[in-house]
């Protein structure tokens, strides 16, 4: 009662005690939106990944100035030099893998249009980088890679749901001598591996995002700070190294401090710089014999 008499006799404390009201709702509410993006954040649970920690990846094979990028001689320069490699996959039009890059053919071989839309016999009559190397199948880069640890992007350009190239990938794949691992900017195909072979060790790459690489910028924001890790719960974090100020990779580091591969320094001091931070790394560097 005396409580209720001295609100209505001082207006200044009513205001008072509604703005702690105010305040205790907005804490509150602070809270549970914080728990929410802690669970949609989260990695799968810590696996044994010591196979891969510690090592050091060429980023598309030993490629430089004479050696194109995903190139059979890449990858067997890369294998020579005693590293492990990174490689990405896409599917023809004929549903053929092969180790490619870039979603259109422009800048790897001159020509317009993208990947998907050629068949293999197609792409079979373009050059990489205007050098012999051509686009080579999956098939042929795990027969030159031997027991080479591999880590395997899968390109979400066939489809960022496309589950049916993940099963191609996954069944060529069950026929490597060596170990390997997969990771994929789509959640969702890094959560297929999740759903139907979660013996895979998985990773879940992102950076920070630009207007170039998604128009929606709502989606942008989900996928630079990993807010789809609820969908993929991968067991790593494959991150861009030039963007570790993002808030989501700063969030996820300190709460769940997952194993984290760099993305791709590129030179002694940026690779030195790169292993300060994170666990294993994706380099790009010249190979030896062509300098």
């Amino acid at each position: 009662m005396r409580s209720g008499i001295l609100l209505e006799a001082d207006p200044g404390l009513r205001v008072f005690f509604i703005l702690i009201n105010v305040l205790v709702v907005l804490a509150i509410l602070c809270l549970v939106l914080f728990g929410v993006i802690l669970i949609l954040i989260k990695p799968g649970k810590k696996r044994e990944v010591g196979l891969f920690y510690g090592k050091e990846y060429a980023h598309r094979g030993l490629h430089g100035s004479e050696v194109p990028e995903n190139s059979l001689t890449a990858f067997r320069l890369a294998v020579e030099a005693g590293y492990g490699v990174e490689l990405d996959v896409q599917m023809t039009k004929d549903e053929k893998l092969v180790v490619f890059h870039d979603a259109t053919l422009t800048r790897m071989c001159g020509v317009t249009g993208y990947l998907r839309d050629y068949t293999y016999d197609e792409l079979q009559t373009l050059r990489l980088k205007g050098t012999e190397e051509r686009i080579p199948l999956f098939s042929e880069v795990l027969e030159v890679l031997g027991n080479t640890t591999l880590v395997c992007e899968l390109k979400p350009d066939n489809g960022a749901m496309n589950y049916y190239f993940c099963n191609k990938v996954y069944e060529e794949l069950c026929n490597y001598k060596g170990n390997y691992c997969m990771e994929s900017f789509s959640p969702y195909i890094t959560g297929w591996f999740k759903k139907h072979h979660p013996e895979i060790i998985r990773g879940q790459l992102s950076c920070r995002m630009a207007a170039e690489d998604m128009k929606n910028p709502f989606a942008r924001c989900l996928l630079t700070n990993m807010l789809f890790n609820c969908v993929s719960r991968p067991d790593f974090i494959s991150y861009d190294f030039k963007s570790i100020d993002t808030w989501g990779y700063r969030l996820i580091k300190r709460v769940f401090n997952p194993f984290r591969i760099a993305w791709t320094p590129r030179g002694p001091e940026e690779i030195e710089e790169a292993k300060k931070e994170f666990d294993t790394i994706i380099f790009e560097k010249e190979p030896r014999v062509m300098n």
